[in-house]
This record gives structure tokens, C-alpha cells and sequence, in this order.
């Protein structure tokens, strides 16, 4: 058995081995990026140095990211869902390219992890003759040379969505499945993007076509991308090769390669487990649950997207609470991956709070709680397996077990808010009743929306207490209004986006290096940026600080910031060590990480006033910026302030 530590491990090593610089995982925060909260690829925190900035790290770079992906919380539950993962990433900025890219991702999942290639799959770009996009025959025969290495026959074929498998081994898919681009498929490009196709992994896990009879697409061809749960994707090769211009696509002059692949879901195609939950990552976190509980998780006979089969022998206690084997398992896994999820998010400065990115770790801790509950345990459970997932993770995410005490306080703090919430959702779920004799889907939403009282317990409450029903499509209809009023907000919060380099979040950007250094030159030392959110109308930067500033703080650091933009400073960057950058007075963000490994950092200067680490973009000269506005100040969380501006 192969562990997912050491594909880990292996991975990093093999690229290291062909000239490839090991990066540390950057924060699940991203940090200047405002088109979204977290950290959700491992190409995210890559974007600019494949727009075209100088890596100071070189142009071989690798990592193991750590990603969280909020939107598939709901998804959580099958055998391959989480929302928090790691992606092994290997990238070249202008260097290698596909004739060394194919080959060496085959030798890495064939020899270094042992997968057979008989089991491997692949997707290719199907062209597009419209655009002037040709289908990528390149790649195809690049993979077929691999295969046949291992004497595997690979056809290449079409259509494998409308005929099915036919036989083949590789496949043509249109832009939807296989093209990358910030903007989407090739029609949505605005001129001057950069795009290209992409070649994508496969793992068959056999159960000779059952898993397809059983699911949704039963009346459907099975073939690699069909989702009946037969075929998991495992890796995914971009190479961003074009150009899109006023006359249509044309090469690029420095060709890209980004690969991003799931550490986990390359764990499980390794050891040929379909259940991801079952990697050791999970082991010990598995286990307390099992013994907080009494519980043992589920044996899977079979599983995909038409079901789940389990062992069909339960246990005294599962009878007695009325648990199937399929429920069962589904409350195990969304504990599992809710609490590690939140347990690494908390690590990486997270805590549960009502919006932004704290709203997420609240709801995945009360999700995971009142998951729990279903299992007979009051409390305490989930502070358990977090700290199950901190000793298996000290060794790789060593801040983990820095902040152990913290993490679990923080857990234990929410659990026991929760636990308040309920109570007192119960007591305002009695007053409707008893006032109206009635209970609506939308009594259900706003017991929801004011006290975060999920609908599931008000279910269970009317049915068992009551005898009553809710009507859940109201409440649905509620809560879809709701989210289109959310997003309608996030949207217009979040336009712009620092990753387009527009003119206006560029000179913000560099407004924040500013203002960075006068709130520490009115507050003291201790003020630390903690976060920064910019768009193309507004800065919001986070620090460290006690307490409230004061108005005459706040006109301070804005009069101090205007004076400095007045001096028409110069603006220019220089590559350091992390050494050279501190002995030169520098501050900033993420130094530990470059330290460890011996890299150098980007440092922009700003005139004498202003150094700090930051890997761009910036204006050339503070004239560019004409002043600066402080139009709130506010708290986020304990010990962190924020300051939102603007420029005018």
C-alpha cells in the first residue's frame, strides 16, 4: 500500500530530481486577490508569474497547494467530494514544454507510483475549426509513445459523449472539457488573454460497467467524463499556448505548462480505492469518531453515482439510532472533511465569523456538529478529530501543531455558540407554533437566516415534537432569493480583481505599501497586515492592533500616506534573500516559507519610505496615485483591524 504521504513525497522529489524548484504551499487566503476568498487551485496563487512576472524562484517551479472549494460543501457525502484538498502542481514559465511534460507525468503515476497503465485514461482538445484551433495531435501522440513504451495500445478517438468508449484510450473533447483560460472557452476570451488546451488523466475503477448502469446517465454511452462514478479524473496538463487577438488565436511567445493534480485522488487511483476517506490521511480522525461513538465507518461493497451498497451487518447501537449503512457513512465523511477543512483554515488565520471567509468555517463546524449529533454525541467529538488531524498533518503543515491550542479552542468555542443557537432557535420555533398553531417554509428560513438554525433540525423538531411538516420548497425558494441577493452583492464587492492588473487595483495595490508603513509609523512596530482585499474602486487592508484607532490615528495615517504620494517617489522591485531583504529594513508577508528553502523574494521599494515583499504589480511613481481617502475603520476579529480607502 502506498501511503498519500508518499505520493507526496515521491512527487515532490521527482520533479526536484528534473531541475524544478520545490515552493511551499501558500495560505488558503489568497493574499491580494480579490476575485474570490480562498485559495481554491494550486494555479491560483501562479497566476501572475504565468501572466508573465519573473518568479524569483526560477522558471521550474512544484508544489503540494492546499485548497479549499466552499461551493462543494453540499457535495460532500460520496467517495470522492471534499472541500478541502491538496493539488500537486508542477509548472513551467517559459521552459519546457510538451514534449516533456507528457512523458514525465507518465513516468511519474506509472513508475514512481506504480499505476498501471492499463487503467489510465486520457482527454485531449478536440480543436475548434471555427477559431482556427487545431486539435491537439501533439499531445495525443506524445501519450501514445508512452503507452506504447509500456506496450499498451492507445486509439485515439471522437465523440466518445455521443459512441461511447469504442474501444479507445484516448479522447477528443470540445473546449468545454479541455481548454483553460481565466475567461473560459475561446469565445469568451477577451482579446490579449492567453489560453490552450489541456490534456487531462483518468482512473477506471472497473466494476466492469456496473457503476454506470446504476447511475443517472445509465441511458447515456459511459465514457471518461460521463461522472457515473466508474472513472475519477486525477491530473489535468494546461498548456497555455495561445494568444487570442483582434484576428483570432496566435501562438504565444512564452509557452506555459501548468499541471495540477489531487493528491488524495491520486492516492486512492494508487491503491485502486475508490473511497478517498479511506487514504491514511483520514486514519486517525476515522478512528476517534469510531471510538467516540461507538461506531465503526461503513464497509462499501459498491459505489457511484447510483448509489452506495454497504456491509449489511450493523451494530446494536446503529439499530438502536436508526442509521442505514449508506446514512451512516455519509455522516462520517462530512465529519471527516468538514473538521479538517475547518481545522486548516483556522490554521491559516480563519475563525468563524457571520461573512467573508469566517462564515464558511462557522457553517463547516456547525455542519459537522450537527451531523454528529445523529451519531449520539452531545460534544466534544469534533475537537477530537481536529486534533487527530493535527497530529497527522504536524510533519507537512508544521504551523498546524504551532497553533494546536488555538485551533481547538476556536472549535470548542463554536460548538458551544452552536449549541446556544439551537436552544434558542427551539424556543422561537415554539413561539411561532404557539402563536400561529402554524410553521411555514418561510418561518423555517428566517429561523434560519436570524439565528442560523438549519433547516434539518427544524424538520426533525416539527416531526418529532409537533407532528407537523415544513414545507421545504418555500423555504428553498426563500433561501434561493436570498442567495441571488448575495451574490448580486459579492459580485459588485469583488469586480475588478487584482489578477486582471488593471490600472486602478494597481495603483490601490501600491496605496497599500503606504499605508502598511504609516499605521506603523502612528501605532508602533507591532502592526502586522493581516489580509488585503483590493478592487478596481476601493482598498480593504487588515492589521494587527489591539484597539479602536482613534480620529486622530486615522487622520494621521492618511495625512502621512498623501504627504509621502506628493514626493513623487520612484517605484522598483529587486530580487533578495529573505536575509538580505530584513538586514535592508524590508516587511511583508509569507517570509518563513522563502527562508526554508534558500529562494529569493520579489522587494519593492518605494522611494526611502516604503520595502516590503510583495509580488506585484505596482505603479512606476507614487504621482501616479493622486491621494488617498480612509473611509472607515473598523474591528474584523480579536487583535485585527480593518481600513477600507480610496483613491481621489
Amino acid at each position: 500500500m502506498i501511503t498519500a504521504s508518499d505520493v507526496r513525497k515521491k512527487y515532490l522529489e521527482f520533479f526536484a530530481r528534473h531541475g524544478h524548484q520545490i515552493v511551499p504551499s501558500a495560505s488558503l487566503v489568497p493574499e491580494n486577490d480579490p476575485s474570490t476568498l480562498f485559495t481554491g487551485s494550486g494555479m491560483q496563487p501562479m497566476v501572475p508569474f504565468l501572466l508573465g512576472e519573473a518568479h524569483p524562484m526560477g522558471k521550474r517551479l512544484a508544489d503540494s497547494q492546499k485548497c479549499f472549494r466552499s461551493q462543494d460543501i453540499e457535495e460532500v457525502g460520496d467517495n470522492r467530494h471534499t472541500t478541502f484538498f491538496e493539488m500537486l502542481g508542477n509548472w513551467s514559465l517559459g521552459d519546457y514544454f510538451k514534449q516533456e511534460q507528457i512523458p514525465w507525468m507518465f513516468e511519474f503515476l506509472t513508475k514512481e507510483i506504480g499505476l498501471d497503465a492499463n487503467k489510465l485514461f486520457v482527454s485531449v482538445f478536440r480543436g475548434n475549426d471555427a477559431l482556427g484551433i487545431p486539435r491537439d495531435e501533439e499531445a495525443v501522440e506524445l501519450w501514445q509513445k508512452c503507452f506504447a513504451s509500456v506496450g499498451v495500445e492507445a486509439p485515439a478517438v471522437d465523440f466518445a459523449e455521443r459512441d461511447g468508449m469504442q474501444n479507445g484510450r484516448i479522447f477528443y473533447y470540445p473546449e468545454k472539457k479541455n481548454w483553460w483560460s481565466r475567461a473560459g472557452v475561446p469565445d469568451n476570451m477577451p482579446v490579449g488573454e492567453p489560453g490552450g488546451p489541456d490534456t487531462e488523466m483518468f482512473w477506471d475503477f472497473g466494476a466492469e460497467g456496473k457503476l454506470h448502469e446504476q447511475s443517472a446517465w445509465k441511458d447515456e454511452p459511459c465514457h471518461v467524463n460521463c461522472d457515473c462514478g466508474r472513472f475519477m479524473e486525477i491530473g489535468n496538463n494546461v498548456f497555455m499556448q495561445y494568444m487570442k487577438t483582434e484576428n483570432g488565436f496566435v501562438p504565444l511567445p512564452q509557452q506555459n505548462v501548468d499541471f495540477g493534480g489531487g493528491l488524495e485522488r491520486m492516492a486512492a487511483a494508487a491503491n485502486n480505492n475508490s473511497d478517498m476517506f479511506t487514504i491514511e490521511f483520514f486514519d486517525r480522525a476515522r478512528k476517534a469518531i469510531e471510538q467516540a461513538t461507538g461506531l465503526r465507518y461503513p464497509t462499501v461493497i459498491e459505489e457511484g453515482a447510483g448509489g452506495v451498497v454497504t456491509a449489511d451487518v450493523q451494530t446494536a447501537k446503529e439499530i438502536a439510532l436508526d442509521i442505514p449503512g449508506d446514512q451512516l457513512l455519509v455522516i462520517f465523511r462530512v465529519v471527516l472533511d468538514h473538521i479538517r477543512a475547518a481545522t486548516f483554515l483556522i490554521g491559516d488565520g480563519v475563525l468563524p465569523a457571520n461573512k467573508d471567509q469566517g462564515y464558511f468555517v462557522r457553517r463547516l463546524i456547525r455542519r459537522a456538529v450537527r451531523f454528529a449529533r445523529r451519531l449520539g454525541v452531545a460534544e466534544a467529538l469534533v475537537r477530537e478529530v481536529s486534533s487527530a488531524y493535527i497530529d497527522t498533518y504536524a510533519e507537512a503543515y508544521p504551523n498546524l501543531a504551532e497553533k494546536r491550542e488555538m485551533i481547538l479552542s476556536e472549535i470548542e468555542k463554536e460548538e458551544s455558540k452552536f449549541a446556544k443557537t439551537v436552544e434558542q432557535g427551539l424556543r422561537e420555533l415554539k413561539k411561532v407554533i404557539d402563536k400561529t398553531k402554524t410553521f411555514t417554509g418561510t418561518d423555517a428560513f428566517n429561523l434560519y437566516q436570524s439565528y442560523g438554525f438549519p433547516l434539518e433540525l427544524t424538520t426533525e423538531e416539527l416531526s418529532r415534537t409537533h407532528g407537523m411538516t415544513v414545507d421545504e420548497a418555500q423555504f428553498k425558494a426563500d433561501f434561493k432569493q436570498h442567495q441571488e441577493l448575495s451574490r448580486s452583492s459579492s459580485d459588485q464587492k469583488f469586480a475588478g480583481g487584482l489578477a486582471d492588473h488593471s490600472v486602478e487595483t494597481t495603483k490601490l495595490h501600491t496605496a497599500t505599501h503606504l499605508l502598511h508603513q504609516a499605521l506603523r509609523d502612528v501605532l508602533g512596530p507591532l502592526v502586522e497586515q493581516k489580509g488585503s482585499n483590493i478592487t478596481a474602486e476601493r482598498l480593504r487592508f487588515d492589521f494587527s492592533h489591539g484597539q479602536k484607532m482613534t480620529p486622530e490615528e486615522i487622520a494621521k495615517v492618511e495625512a502621512i500616506v498623501n504627504e509621502q504620494i506628493k514626493k513623487a517617489m520612484p517605484v522598483h522591485a529587486e530580487q533578495l534573500t529573505v536575509e538580505e531583504a530584513k538586514a535592508r529594513g524590508a516587511i511583508g508577508l509569507f517570509e518563513d516559507k522563502y527562508a526554508q528553502i534558500g529562494g529569493k523574494i520579489n522587494v519593492y521599494f518605494i522611494g526611502d519610505y516604503s520595502k516590503e515583499i510583495c509580488g506585484g504589480p505596482h505603479v512606476a511613481n507614487t504621482a501616479d496615485l493622486g491621494g488617498i481617502k480612509i473611509q472607515k475603520e473598523e474591528a474584523v476579529s480579536s487583535g485585527v483591524r480593518r481600513i477600507k480607502a480610496i483613491l481621489g
